[in-house]
Order: C-alpha cells, then structure tokens, then sequence
C-alpha cells in the first residue's frame, strides 16, 4: 500500500464540492487501501478523499482504540440524513489544517446512508465520537473544513499563521 500525500489549508481543492462515486472498481479499491494506509501513517481516525486531492464522496475512518487493532471503515456517496442534538467537540483537529485544535460544536447524533467499499447499502445511526467523525470527514466533502466552523477571531488567526509560515518558504 502507498502513503498519500495529505493536501493542508489553503489548498483549493480542500474548498471543492466533491462528485459522486459512479463505479467502485479495482482502481477505487485501491485508492481506499492507500487512504486507509494513509491515515493510520498520520495516525488519525478519518480520511476524506479530498484531503489526498481526490474530488469524489466518499470517506475512511476507525476510531477503534489502537490497543484493539484496526477496524476500518469505508463510506462511499454517505450523506447524513437525520441530526439531533448538539454537542461540543472538544480540541477537534485534522490533517489537513496541521497544528491548530478547537472546539466545535457538532450534531450528539446522526442518521447516516451511503454505501460500503462493495456497494452494500449502509444505514446507520452514530453518537458521540463516531458521529463526530462522520461529521468532519463529510464537511469534507462539501468543501467546509473544521476551522470554518469555529469563531471568525480563531480561524483568522490560524490563516494569519498559515500564510506567515508560507512567506518564511
């Protein structure tokens, strides 16, 4: 398996609207091994594919304890169809915006469909972390990044960190 190279703010393709995934083929199989090889190099719980600089909808995650070994999950096309509740996702990080955690206020759960990595229908309801994670990979999709949902105050100062580090290169 291949590690990917994670795409980081402000890279445009973080901000893209993603595409269906129309065939789930020996490439697309792939492509999520090398994301799920991937995120456990990062190490973290989820991967969207726009964060490896692919525009299509789907997601890797395992919030697993790491004690207990892998317990990979793959979404494909997921979108939450039900949310209730809130709840505050404490020192929230990613991937793709390195060395910032903030609180986030998220959905306590959610409703979600979509398909797995053999194209089974998936239906599931997801609490607590899991909802959390599902939440943030699917912002993903979308285009939202985590820092988008927090206080303009504490996302201009990350971007005002960011593009120093950038002029320093």
């Amino acid at each position: 398996m291949t590690v990917l190279d994670i795409l980081t703010y402000p890279d445009k393709v973080l901000k893209k609207q993603t595409t269906p995934v129309e065939n789930i083929d020996g490439a697309m199989q792939t492509l999520i091994d090398n994301m799920a090889t991937t995120m456990y190099a990062a190490p973290g719980v989820g991967l969207a594919a726009p964060q490896v600089g692919i525009s299509q909808s789907f997601i890797v995650y395992d919030i697993a304890p790491k004690e207990d070994g892998h317990d990979l999950h793959v979404l494909i096309n997921p979108r939450i169809i039900e949310s209730e509740g809130e709840i505050v996702s404490e020192n929230e990080g990613c991937l793709s915006v390195p060395d910032f955690r903030a609180d986030v206020k998220r959905n306590a759960r959610v409703l979600v469909e979509g398909v797995d990595r053999d194209g089974n229908p998936l239906r599931f309801e997801a609490e607590g972390m899991l909802a959390i994670v599902i939440q943030h990979e699917l912002d993903h999709l979308g285009g939202t990044l985590f820092i988008d949902r927090i206080s303009a105050l504490k996302r201009n100062l990350y971007k005002r960190r960011v593009n120093k580090e950038m002029k320093k290169r």
